[in-house]
């Protein structure tokens, strides 16, 4: 009998399994947006509560104020340099798209004195360029559903993560109600020490944003691109976004650049590809080794995986995720010795007492 009870648990059971992983399957888009808006309003949480530590005569900001304040300073930031900073940038390059057919016929000129100009098809180059630009045309007004969708998943996992910093902490206790006592007060300070190394991916990202956007200035400044203060704090902002921001915002420099001529423009594209090599190959992974107390293998790995797996969200949450599981697997798998757990168990308190 019991063990029929048993067949019949186990049954049910793979079912359950199944029918969970084929929601899971159907709601892939929804559950991205909610563990990126959860795993981001998590990195934000220090600095609404540095905003809340606030003291203006003995009163402080709740955190309802203190994410008004954040979001709002955001959103100024954002307006001013969408008024005042982009405007003349997009109007030049609006005028080099409209001289650019004049300009073709000098550069097939400049190519004909190239050694191998017959070779490389020199004399179809207009045609070309004509038909590049028809079908970027026809690419940007395809695609434009699949943009708006993108921006209508920003808008809503902007208002999720709000969600997350009011009333997370309620959906955090209810989830450890899962657990039974024992469990639960090992999860609750595991995850702790989870939270407080994701919190500081923030910081590690902000010191890259920071070098790229002062070497763009410094770089374009020499080169003499025109804009090239606004350029480099664009080059540092989007740098949040991994690859994908760079791409973006080195083709708009590029384009700014071209303006003036085409060397210009071959200099920042030689500038931009050393960059991203001293980037990939040492500066993320020293500085999230340091801030978030990843080996730079471990870096660099959940960098490719996050961006095969999710594309631009995948990279963006790859190394907090990274943190995660390393934490998780610290606690639950890794085999440490006595002292090495007292000592873990020590550093677990400490960071629980701060939190």
């Amino acid at each position: 009998m019991r063990e029929s009870r048993a067949t019949r648990s186990n049954i049910l059971f793979f079912f359950a399994v199944l029918i969970a992983l084929g929601l899971a399957w159907k709601l892939l888009n929804v559950l991205e947006l909610v563990y990126v808006s959860a795993l981001f309003a998590v990195v934000l949480m220090p600095v609404v509560q540095q905003i809340m530590r606030v003291r203006i005569r003995g009163w402080s900001p709740s955190r309802p104020i203190a994410i008004v304040v954040l979001l709002g300073t955001v959103l100024f930031a954002l307006t001013l340099f969408l008024i005042v900073g982009l405007p003349p940038v997009v109007h030049d390059i609006q005028r080099f798209a409209a001289d650019l057919p004049k300009r073709i016929p000098d550069l097939v000129a400049r190519l004909h004195k190239l050694p191998m100009a017959d070779k490389l098809g020199v004399d179809s180059l207009a045609q070309r360029s004509e038909d590049l630009a028809s079908s970027v045309a026809s690419y940007l007004l395809a695609s434009l559903p699949l943009w708006m969708k993108r921006i209508l998943d920003i808008v809503t996992a902007f208002i999720l993560c709000i969600y997350f910093m009011l009333e997370g902490e309620y959906a955090y206790y209810y989830f450890l109600s899962f657990f039974t006592a024992s469990e639960r007060t090992r999860l609750a300070k595991t995850l702790i020490t989870a939270e407080h190394r994701m919190s500081k991916w923030l910081l590690g990202q902000g010191a890259l944003m920071l070098i790229l956007g002062i070497t763009s200035i410094c770089v374009f400044g020499a080169l003499h691109v025109r804009y090239f203060v606004l350029l480099g704090v664009l080059m540092g902002l989007f740098n949040i976004i991994p690859v994908a921001g760079g791409v973006i915002t080195i083709l708009l420099v590029a384009s700014v650049a071209a303006l003036d001529s085409w060397s210009k423009m071959l200099g920042v594209f030689i500038f931009y590809g050393i960059y991203v090599q001293l980037e990939n190959g040492f500066l993320t992974p020293r500085i999230m080794k340091t801030s978030v107390n990843l080996m730079g293998l471990s870096v660099l790995v959940a960098l490719l995986a996050g961006t095969a797996l999710a594309g631009i969200p995948g990279a963006l949450v790859s190394v907090p995720t990274a943190a995660l599981i390393a934490v998780l697997m610290d606690e639950y798998f890794v085999k440490a010795d006595g002292e090495q757990l007292a000592r873990e168990a020590e550093a677990t308190e400490a960071i629980a007492a701060k939190a």
